[in-house]
């Protein structure tokens, strides 16, 4: 989720599952695909989606269409302009529970497109 009112670029992560949030780390496999790119992901801390955050945000950004579909709901009819896919053609493939190379061609696919999101 990004926002840019008052001041610098602000990104926040948020999921769905309560699995991989309220408290925990990013997977320790897309810490180290992160790690290999030079980015630093150990004081990561997901979040849970919800109104407030989605709210919040000037844009948020869903990995596939069921997480788009979610996010929408999430958000209502207010939200449906700023929930958007990644890649606006395609989902990104989700490595859980999957091998570290897995993690790896997240982190290049999500990091190649990037820039597309930034000011």
């Amino acid at each position: 989720m990004l926002s840019l009112r008052g001041g610098p670029l602000e990104v926040r992560s948020a999921g769905l599952i309560d699995k991989w949030v309220a408290g925990g780390t990013a997977h320790p496999s897309m810490i180290a695909a992160a790690s290999d790119r030079g980015y630093d992901l150990t004081g990561h801390r997901p979040a849970q989606v919800d109104k407030t955050l989605i709210d919040w945000a000037d844009l948020v950004l869903a990995m596939d269409r069921s997480v788009l579909a979610k996010l929408h709901t999430i958000g209502g009819a207010e939200s449906t302009a700023k929930v958007q896919l990644y890649l606006e053609d395609q989902h990104v493939p989700d490595p859980m529970g999957k091998p570290a190379a897995d993690f790896t061609a997240c982190a290049a696919i999500i990091e190649a497109r990037s820039a597309r999101y930034l000011p």
